[in-house]
């Protein structure tokens, strides 16, 4: 269940971004580095290149869009195509984690100055504002955690995974509803 189920809109939205980033970090997490390599789907999705696509995200809809950035000035990768999912070689997974929650803080950081109908233009998209990036990137790390779930779930599995692998099926970050 979420924390936060009341509230003024601004936390409401800064509360489910922040639990679907968590919720992305945490499909990944006791994985080894090289199982959150590991390709089992025909595209670049992997456990660990979903979290570095969802910095990219960070980077592109906060530095880029909100703020105004180009992409030669912000802080890593910001172009939006697949190069968002490439992890270099010499990457753990605790540097790319690391990268998400740093993207994500300075995304906090810059969210803080704009109103939630501060509008800027996206260019494929028009004219968007502070909501609905919000609302977009609730929606990718969600969907995206779902992904992550799959794959960990296919890592441990296999036959491939170690036995003495420290990865288990991850606690579920949702709850039913209450029922009477």
């Amino acid at each position: 269940m979420p924390l936060v189920t009341t509230g003024p809109e601004r936390l409401m939205l800064n509360s489910m971004l922040d639990r679907n980033r968590r919720a992305l970090i945490d499909t990944a997490q006791e994985l080894s580095d090289a199982d959150a390599r590991r390709r089992l789907v025909a595209s670049l999705t992997t456990p660990i290149g979903l979290i570095k696509h969802a910095a990219a995200a960070e980077r592109i809809w906060f530095q880029r869009i909100l703020l105004g950035l180009d992409e030669s000035e912000c802080d890593g990768y910001a172009s939006p195509d697949d190069g968002t999912f490439l992890v270099a070689d010499d990457e753990t997974l605790a540097d790319v984690i690391g990268e998400f929650e740093r993207a994500s803080e300075r995304s906090r950081v810059i969210a803080a100055d704009f109103e939630l109908d501060d509008t800027k233009t996206h260019p494929r998209a028009g004219d968007v504002n502070l909501r609905f990036i919000y609302l977009v990137l609730i929606e990718d790390f969600a969907r995206h955690a779902g992904h992550g779930d799959i794959l960990r779930e296919q890592i441990i599995a296999s036959p491939a995974t170690p036995a003495h692998s420290t990865a288990r099926p991850r606690p579920a970050t949702y709850s039913p509803p209450w029922r009477p």
